[in-house]
């Protein structure tokens, strides 16, 4: 609302300032203006609000990009003018036109390109404005293709509990195509699956999502594997899996891993022996006589002698909790007399 104010207040001004210098008698306005008052009046007030027009255009501006050409703009043209200073005793006075456009086209230039290119990368403080080197929260997470087609990692985004920038290599990226477009129907559903978690994860205003674009040459004959390794060892990053065998060959490698059977695992209810689960046994277990039910979280219960009660819900006793990167399953028994 305030910025609708102050464009209206602009356009008002503008159209006030423009009509007083068009109908002006001292000083008098261009021939031109003066001949056709009316048409200068609509195209002076256009040029005006060809501002208010590209601010729209605009509405996400960064301080630090505006400040890097404001600043860029200055100390090129003082560059410029310094160099000029000193090249003028030397150059012929017919060459001095030429060399004044060249340092006044090319100091501009660099000045402008370094401090975008770098604004992210050092600490350039001055009166109201500081250029700092742009890091959320701690070191990037490189996403593979098991962690996005999961899903969880978007739930685990909405909690907050995480602000570092996400990293998707273009190769995982490229992965997620092949299997979007596969003929298998069950591997087509789970690629356009992990295509709409990235979108999902590229929309949330919370956390910042990177396309890394990794040629092929720079990883020929590697797999994909030993690609985010080799990426996450590049960025100072860490990997997000939730397969077993990358996350045992990147620790190999003296690199982090977040793996999100582990992270889910930590954040499940502890179950200790001798407690009550009620669970529906669904089907009979791989052992003569055992059923096999699962909780609300999908964790595993397998029961001892639960075979006779599939399909009903029923008490079990938990005797042993088994966990590791790949799941966790509880195993039980059924409730005896001395239980109750």
């Amino acid at each position: 609302m305030l910025l609708l104010i102050i464009r209206i207040l602009f356009a008002v001004i503008s159209a006030g300032a423009i009509a007083a210098f068009v109908n002006s008698e001292s000083p008098a306005p261009p021939s031109v203006v003066a001949n056709h008052p009316f048409i200068a009046f609509v195209v002076l007030l256009l040029l005006t609000q060809l501002v208010t027009f590209v601010d729209i255009l605009i509405p996400r501006k960064r301080i630090e990009v505006v400040s890097a050409v404001y600043f860029g703009l200055l100390i090129g043209f003082l560059l410029s003018y310094l160099s000029r200073l000193a090249l003028d005793p030397v150059v012929a006075p017919q060459f001095q036109g030429i060399v004044q456009m060249i340092t006044n086209l090319i100091f501009p230039y660099i000045c402008v390109t370094l401090l975008l290119q770098t604004k992210d990368k050092f600490r350039f403080i001055i009166p109201y404005i500081e250029f700092a080197k742009e890091v959320r929260g701690g070191r990037p997470y490189v996403l593979d293709t098991s962690s996005i087609i999961d899903g969880r990692i978007a739930d685990v985004i909405e909690t907050k509990i995480i602000d570092a920038p996400l990293i998707v290599p273009s190769f995982v990226l490229q992965e997620l195509q092949d299997i979007a477009d596969s003929n298998d129907k069950l591997r087509r559903n789970r690629g356009r699956r992990g295509l709409d978690v990235l979108s999902k994860l590229q929309s949330n205003p919370h956390i910042e999502v990177k396309l890394h674009e990794v040629q092929p040459d720079e990883a020929k004959g590697m797999t994909v594997d030993q690609r985010l390794v080799d990426l996450a060892k590049k960025l100072g990053g860490c990997v997000v899996t939730n397969d077993f065998n990358l996350n045992k060959v990147a620790s190999v490698q003296g690199v982090d891993v977040i793996n999100l059977n582990d992270l889910a695992n930590s954040l499940k209810p502890r179950y200790l022996p001798g407690e009550r689960l009620t669970i529906k046994i669904v089907k009979p277990g791989e052992a003569p006589g055992q059923g096999v039910g699962y909780l609300d979280d999908g964790t595993m219960v397998v029961c001892e002698d639960g075979g006779a009660s599939i399909g009903r819900e029923t008490d079990i006793i938990v005797k042993s909790v088994l966990q590791s990167s790949a799941g966790r399953m509880i195993f039980g028994r059924l409730p005896t007399a001395a239980d109750r």
